[in-house]
């Protein structure tokens, strides 16, 4: 088998950007956006960006070559350890939430219910995911509308809108309007949940954006306000979930926050499909990929192995979804890109796994979010997928490799050979280099 070919490349990028779009078709048609964002910042002073996990991975001799590197002018880089200026993402992390309305989009029903719509599912979307890590806190010091002083048409603000002007006149807005209740300096990054009503419905256009590591942000108790989720109407797909997977949209735009790139591209979610909730954040649950997991320090150094060296090594993989055992095996090609090696099967997050195997991905550290800088193999080609789950991408669904199949890149002369599974559900897979 052959890997799928490299994804076009396009110059790096060095504004913060707002949303693209990408178009994907299931069962329901959806246009959906992704946020883009770079740069450095963050609401609290003094703290270290990324988490313990990666400066502790970045120590290791051992996974040295295997810490892929896209240099400072990609945006939002897949290169470990994550750069500065995201918020931490190990241990407490405080989010100022807002609940956000207008004189033209005054908000319905009761403030704290807007915020339960999102709350507490992403704490414990987070807290699963994480396997305990990120103990993700939620805090509302203002739990009624926040009343904009402007109509909500006047920020001009719609799909693919810059920071500047808007989005920066609402911030300002936001900052004078509770600055003497909140002392921003004592949170990690900022949510604005705004009232479903201003702007149109999920179904015609996603606005909802992320700006992370935004230093031209606006001030606050003198830290900018450089990490900023805004989200608007859920993402609501027709498929009848709505309120049991309509929350999703906030972790995934505060994986932004976390230093995570977009996934999906223009052209949809063919790329990575449904194995990560920064490619597909609608439809039914799920994780993240075991790489993003790494590099938000969520694994061990014990629970990552680096295949550099030739010959045969066999190594045991546990699923992504239990706590412990080995979860990554990365596979370097260069000092730029590499192949990511991990278990999936159903179970924590990942509700819409449907052939569970091993899943193989390219990574290329020098791609910019939202233009494919990781591409799943697909171990079935055209076969139409495994899933019966609404919106979700389902040729991608059975992509994962089982005992007796194998991957290979005949150019780099790499093979991921697949041998066997054991009674407890752990993969043993060998990886050849010649």
């Amino acid at each position: 088998m052959q890997p799928q070919p490299e994804g076009p490349r396009v110059p790096p990028l060095r504004r913060i950007r707002s949303r693209r779009v990408a178009a994907f078709a299931s069962v329901t048609a959806l246009t959906l956006a992704v946020s883009t964002s770079a740069g450095t910042g963050h609401l609290t002073q003094g703290r270290t960006s990324a988490g313990s996990g990666p400066v502790t991975v970045a120590r290791s001799t051992a996974l040295g070559p295997c810490m892929i590197n896209g240099g400072p002018a990609v945006q939002m880089s897949e290169g470990v350890p994550t750069p500065g200026g995201y918020s931490r993402s190990t241990g407490t992390v405080r989010a100022l939430t807002l609940m956000v309305d207008f004189a033209d989009a005054p908000g319905r029903g009761s403030a704290l219910d807007r915020f339960h719509e999102f709350f507490p599912q992403t704490q414990q979307w987070f807290r699963t995911s994480s396997y305990g890590r990120l103990d993700y806190r939620p805090e509302t010091p203002i739990p009624t509308w926040l009343r904009m002083p402007k109509p909500f048409r006047e920020y001009g603000i719609e799909r693919g809108a810059p920071f500047d002007p808007g989005y920066r006149k609402l911030v300002q807005d936001i900052v004078a309007a509770t600055d003497a209740d909140i002392d921003f300096r004592s949170y990690d990054f900022l949510n604005v949940l705004i009232t479903p009503n201003a702007g149109p419905s999920a179904l015609d256009t996603v606005l909802s954006v992320t700006f992370a590591g935004n230093t031209e942000a606006p001030v606050a108790d003198g830290v900018p306000v450089g990490n900023a989720s805004f989200v608007y109407s859920r993402q609501d797909d027709g498929s009848g979930s709505y309120h049991r997977t309509g929350y999703r949209v906030l972790p995934h735009e505060n994986g932004h926050v976390f230093g995570l790139p977009d996934l999906y591209t223009q052209e949809g979610g063919g790329a990575v499909g449904h194995w990560d909730i920064m490619s597909e954040d609608w439809g039914a649950n799920n994780d993240l990929l075991a790489w993003h997991k790494w590099k938000l320090g969520w694994l061990d150094a014990s629970q990552v192995h680096c295949a550099a060296r030739p010959g045969t090594t066999q190594y045991t993989l546990s699923p992504l979804s239990r706590a412990g055992g080995v979860k990554l095996i990365f596979v370097p090609v260069d000092a730029r890109t590499g192949y990511a090696v991990e278990l999936r099967t159903r179970g924590g997050n990942d509700e819409a796994v449907c052939r569970p195997g091993v899943l193989i991905y390219r990574v290329e550290a020098d791609v910019d979010t939202g233009q494919g800088p990781v591409t799943v193999y697909d171990a079935r080609q055209d076969s139409g997928g495994c899933t019966r789950s609404p919106n979700v991408h389902a040729e991608l669904s059975d992509a994962a490799l089982t005992p007796g199949e194998d991957f290979r890149d005949a150019g780099k002369r790499i093979r991921i050979t697949v041998a066997a599974v054991d009674v407890r559900g752990n993969y043993r897979v060998l990886v050849t280099r010649t």
